[in-house]
């Protein structure tokens, strides 16, 4: 699959989610497998380009290209400036975001809520690509499949977005009255990729690898994206990008393995954010990744109330240690849908992504960015 200019190595995509995708989440993510990511979005008010949690999250040093950025606004010359900006610090796609539910960003109408306003919603998307064509970025556009049940106009806004010239789109099978709640459909993305020539991302309750090629196969669609599954289970990316190449599961992963990403990713949290923040702030990476495993929530408990970095990774790699001698693999239930491994007895696995967080994280820190 192609953006613009740019192949990416599979068909794994992962999701901008505020307060989770920030660069040490995405690079983790690609080295297991994802073949692009997208930035958490940024803000289009020049006023905010410069606050601490704009400049962390504009700051891509060591990550693997090609460097997508999605930005959030609502006036066209606005966002065209907040592209120029973001071309002008690294970035070399630029997302426009039309899809965030959160009613933080609905009330000041932008992300889902500019499908309600199709005249402004394309013409932000003309504004963002003539500002970046002279510097040869391509633009491209995340949405939902409409504002809510009655006013589906993905395909719409879809068809029309195409002419303005973005070079892909992804698709959330979700209205914005939705939120994450509810099932995604499916038929809505179908549609929209019947009609147009350039590449249609998936995206909405994809957790797993079986449910990553069905969706593929019911739309048609050359990518997927996946968001709240790989959170606490970033490896499901090279498992789904395995099952597509091969059709064959992967087992899970060694505990040792797991415990050692966990380690490396809190060692890069922890120096990108500084203490004590990024104590704080990797709590919730680590209550993802305990939530399924036997004894994880007490932990997580424990670590809660763990305010210096190097306690937070030794607790965490001791716990880890013992795990793995009782559990040399994960537990089948975390990878409901892939090969047991030897001499596993359970035999009720738990339904694919069952136990995933429901919603994504607190919206508060949406905007301002």
């Amino acid at each position: 699959m192609h953006i613009g200019p740019y192949a990416l190595p599979n068909r794994l995509v992962v999701a901008p989610m505020a307060g989770v995708t920030d660069r040490p989440f995405r690079k983790l993510c690609r080295r297991l497998g994802a073949g692009h990511a997208v930035s958490e979005m940024i803000s289009a008010k020049p006023e905010l380009w410069h606050t601490a949690k704009s400049t962390l999250r504009a700051d891509h040093s060591g990550e693997p290209g090609p460097i997508a950025v999605q930005i959030a606004g609502t006036e066209p010359a606005q966002m065209a400036e907040s592209a120029r900006h973001n071309i002008a610090h690294g970035a070399q796609i630029i997302d426009i975001n039309m899809g965030c539910p959160a009613k933080k960003v609905c009330n000041v109408w932008a992300g889902s809520a500019l499908m309600r306003d199709e005249p402004l919603a394309i013409a932000i998307v003309e504004a963002v690509v003539a500002a970046c064509a002279p510097h040869g970025v391509p633009v491209t556009l995340k949405m939902r499949t409409g504002w809510c049940a009655e006013e589906r106009n993905a395909l719409r806004l879809a068809r029309a977005a195409e002419a303005a010239g973005i070079a892909a789109l992804t698709i959330h099978g979700r209205t914005r009255e939705q939120g994450y709640t509810g099932q995604a459909e499916y038929a809505t993305i179908a549609a929209v990729k019947a009609a147009l020539r350039i590449p249609v991302i998936a995206n909405g309750d994809i957790d797993s690898p079986h449910k990553a090629q069905r969706v593929l196969r019911e739309t048609g669609a050359d990518a997927v994206m996946i968001g709240r599954a790989g959170m606490g289970r970033p490896w499901l990316y090279g498992d789904v990008a395995h099952f597509l190449d091969t059709g064959a599961l992967r087992p899970p992963p060694a505990t040792a393995q797991v415990a050692q990403w966990l380690d490396e990713h809190l060692q890069e949290h922890h120096a990108f954010y500084g203490e004590p923040r990024g104590v704080r702030s990797a709590r919730k990476h680590i209550g993802w990744a305990l939530k399924e495993l036997p004894g994880g929530e007490t932990l997580r408990q424990r670590l809660n109330a763990v305010d210096d970095a190097r306690t937070q990774r030794t607790e965490l790699r001791t716990w880890f240690a013992e795990l793995a001698d009782r559990h040399p693999q994960l537990p089948l239930g975390l990878d409901a849908d892939s090969a047991p491994p030897t001499g596993h007895t359970h035999t009720d696995p738990a339904p694919a992504g069952a136990g995933r967080p429901a919603t994504v994280p607190r919206t508060d820190d949406l905007l301002p960015a």
